[in-house]
């Protein structure tokens, strides 16, 4: 087996592990929930509307600070929904896992020993031997 087909292997067992699958479940609860998906598609639009806004040469600062105070709302409320803070704790989960695997291969790649380097849980200041920012 060469390493990519290797690499596809771990892919498969990414998906099975219990944050992908955790991480897929909440996701579709996500998009299931239309009132949240409102919420989203309202809060979109307004940065939207916001950005316009704000490059405009005829700036609407009444405007801008309505919107403001909409997305802020709309933030708060998308945050607070119950499905929406599994989804972010689920997909937290994921990243981190993600992100030690990452850690890891790059950690390999740097010469160090596969059977014994271990992930930082945490930000050392050196990017060379960062798998990446989770």
């Amino acid at each position: 087996m060469d390493i990519i087909e290797m690499t596809r292997e771990l892919g498969k067992a990414l998906q099975q592990d219990e944050r992908f699958i955790a991480y897929q479940l909440a996701t579709q609860a996500n998009d299931q929930d239309q009132e949240l998906q409102n919420l989203i598609s309202e809060f979109e639009g307004m940065r939207k509307e916001l950005n316009y806004e704000i490059t405009k040469d005829d700036k609407d600062t009444d405007r801008i600070k309505e919107l403001d105070e909409g997305i802020k709302g709309h933030y708060q409320q998308i945050m607070q929904n119950p499905r929406m803070i599994v989804f972010t704790a689920a997909q937290k989960s994921l990243e981190s896992l993600v992100t030690n695997i990452n850690q890891i291969i790059t950690m390999c790649a740097n010469g160090e020993d596969p059977d014994t380097c271990e992930p930082s849980s945490g930000c050392t200041g050196s990017c060379s031997t960062c798998g990446g920012c989770g």
